[in-house]
């Protein structure tokens, strides 16, 4: 199986001092890919992606992904454009609306969520390119600026994707798009088609729950909790819409208590993840690329265990 096609997400999960040891790590065992996914209140993405970047000398590295309100894009383009010189052609960008509790415990909802993540890529292309920046979107006010330091060679500009319009708006501006956790085959399947209908065959990578053990049962428990929590979270999406047991998870998540936590059948952890034995995993993930993605970031459970996974999924699953 082609390693290039497979890269490791790096987050929450980690803390920021084992960052570089992990992607040192995935890239000495040939993995294609590198990501940090800015998840809130854990650690920054621009300080993540940084040392994602400084712990790898090949590999291409993504921010997925940094939400258009929590910093003002100008001061994006501003650190992007110092990682892009420091590491060209190796710099990912993926910009999005981010979660929405977050942002509803910052006060930053935008008006127009759709619109401020298509204007924000905009005004990052302008300014990544060096030209000045004097304009007033639905999210933010530009009056008159341009970078001191643009880069010779800008960094890939992804969105981040989840329902139909906004699939399709990625499919027209973006240059690569970025899909969530749980993205079952069906999902992906749906979402190719999206994008394609711009007729830009753009890459687009798939993060995915995963884990590795011998006994496929211990691998769905080690990702069941996760997955639990994402159904909550997603239910109303499409991510969850395009599977086969929408309707009875949408039904159990709606009848849930605040704080209870949802009960995932196996054949759940089947669909939105990919756990199980080394075999098993790789048909897994054989199946997500031949939906649709062009790559896959693979989030490693249990998380103590990282290493450990990282080893397998490269000398059992990926070799085979």
């Amino acid at each position: 199986m082609d390693k290039s096609k497979i890269g490791i997400v790096f987050g929450s999960l980690t803390p920021p001092e084992g960052l570089t040891a992990g992607a040192a790590q995935a890239e000495r065992l040939g993995f294609g890919e590198v990501w940090f996914s800015e998840d809130c209140f854990f650690t920054g993405g621009l300080s993540g992606l940084t040392l994602l970047l400084a712990a790898t000398e090949r590999v291409p590295a993504g921010l997925g992904l940094a939400s258009v309100v929590t910093r003002h894009p100008a001061v994006l383009a501003m650190e992007l454009a110092g990682l892009a010189r420091t590491y060209p052609g190796r710099v990912r960008a993926t910009i999005g609306l981010g979660n929405g509790f977050w942002l509803q415990q910052m006060g930053l909802t935008p008006a127009k969520p759709l619109t401020a993540v298509t204007e924000t890529l905009d005004v990052l292309r302008d300014l990544l390119a060096g030209q000045n920046v004097n304009r007033t979107t639905s999210a933010h006010h530009y009056g008159d600026i341009k970078l001191e330091f643009p880069p010779e060679q800008v960094p890939e500009l992804w969105i981040g994707a989840v329902n139909e319009k906004a699939l399709r708006a990625a499919g027209e501006k973006a240059d690569g798009v970025l899909l969530s956790v749980l993205s079952g085959p069906t999902y992906v399947n749906w979402a190719r088609g999206l994008v394609d209908e711009a007729g830009r065959d753009l890459p687009l990578t798939a993060f995915v729950l995963a884990a590795v053990d011998d006994d496929d049962q211990a691998a769905r428990d080690a990702v069941r909790g996760a997955v639990g929590f994402f159904l909550k979270a997603e239910s109303h999406t499409a991510l969850v819409g395009q599977s086969p047991y929408a309707e009875d998870i949408r039904k159990r998540v709606a009848a849930l208590a605040a704080d209870e936590d949802l009960v995932v059948e196996d054949e759940w952890v089947d669909e939105f993840a990919v756990a199980g034995s080394p075999g098993k995993v790789r048909a897994q993930l054989r199946g997500l690329l031949d939906a649709g993605a062009t790559s896959l970031g693979l989030w490693l459970f249990p998380p103590d265990q990282a290493e450990t996974q990282l080893e397998r999924i490269a000398n059992e699953v990926l070799a085979g």
